[in-house]
């Protein structure tokens, strides 16, 4: 039986039962085939239930759409979205679309976790000539600067053209961009692997929230 604020083809493995009471349900925007191992700890409880959204069928996601086209969630009806390296493949113009549509299906109370390259610091690596040098390993192999500004290039070359980046962020770029999709505040920090980390709320914080995961933000807007 299919979620009733969801629209989808259930592939084999995926969930789209309704969440039991309690149960507080977010989008995994671009999950990609990561495992829940690989989600930040504040969505790993057991009151939450995922919803995985991707554009590539291969990944068997629970839903198959692009993050600026969600018309198969309803509006204000999902508690968060966690979005991982996904609006830097976007075209520049389209960033406004998918920022819109994470405002849209999220509740009033909701918010969105959203972490990407920052191309700060990926630029500081160009400065000091380390371009093509690896800078960190992931999952997906090792990370050059090359690959943080253009998409990585080994998933590039095996013909997953929608991994190239088009566009990209810094601290300032990305906290304005959010707030003018309508986000009441966004928190922005610098993260450990030439990345940002990102929170954008739906209502103001209290002024000593710190955000999930005891991670310092910085108060913007």
């Amino acid at each position: 039986m299919n979620h009733p604020r969801f629209s989808a083809r259930s592939p084999q493995g995926a969930s789209t039962e309704p969440p039991q009471a309690g149960t507080r349900v977010f989008l995994n925007l671009g999950c990609g085939s990561a495992g829940a191992d690989r989600l930040p700890s504040v969505f790993r409880g057991p009151q939450w239930q995922q919803v995985r959204i991707d554009i590539n069928p291969q990944v068997k996601p629970d839903i198959i759409s692009s993050i600026i086209h969600l018309e198969k969630v309803a509006d204000a009806s999902v508690d968060a979205i966690w979005s991982s390296h996904n609006l830097e493949h976007l075209p520049i113009h389209h960033i406004p679309l998918a920022m819109a549509e994470m405002r849209r299906v999220l509740k009033p109370n909701g918010f969105a976790l959203i972490t990407l390259p920052d191309l700060k610091a990926v630029a500081q690596l160009v400065v000091e000539g380390k371009l093509t040098e690896v800078a960190y390993q992931s999952p997906a192999g090792p990370v050059r600067a090359l690959d943080m500004l253009f998409g990585h290039a080994g998933a590039v070359a095996a013909g997953n053209e929608h991994m190239a980046h088009r566009s990209g962020f810094d601290a300032q770029f990305l906290a304005e961009s959010l707030l003018e999709a309508g986000f009441a505040e966004v928190r922005v920090r610098k993260g450990d692997c030439y990345d940002l980390w990102a929170y954008a709320y739906m209502q103001p914080q209290d002024s000593d929230s710190s955000g999930t995961e005891g991670m310092l933000m910085e108060r913007i807007g």
